[in-house]
């Protein structure tokens, strides 16, 4: 009889361990939905090990960053300074009747 309710409340036990972890996933996958800085805020309250190590974070971060351009779909329009800062320059100003080759990368 007493292995009985121990195997009770141990399985209750690991059933609401079980929920609140997907819980907890499911608010990362929101925050990380979110706009960069408000994710950031999210992050600077979770200990670094518990996010990495008790979530599958990369998994969620690819699944929530998908976006929902496919190949020969127009790029979104955007604005970025100049490396001597300048002046902004705007992809949609870009020449129209060549294609335009973005390359993000570090040179360092």
């Amino acid at each position: 009889m007493k292995w009985k309710s121990v195997r009770r409340a141990l399985t209750r036990v690991l059933g609401v361990l079980a929920v609140l972890w997907v819980l907890a996933c499911g608010a990362l996958f929101e925050a990380m939905r979110q706009p960069p800085e408000t994710f950031a805020r999210f992050m600077t309250r979770v200990p670094a090990p518990v996010a990495f190590l008790l979530f599958p974070f990369e998994t969620l971060w690819t699944h929530a960053r998908a976006g929902t351009l496919k190949a020969g779909d127009p790029a979104p329009d955007f604005s970025l300074l100049k490396q001597d800062k300048s002046e902004s320059i705007q992809l949609s100003a870009l020449n129209k009747q060549r294609p335009v080759v973005l390359v993000f990368g570090s040179y360092t």
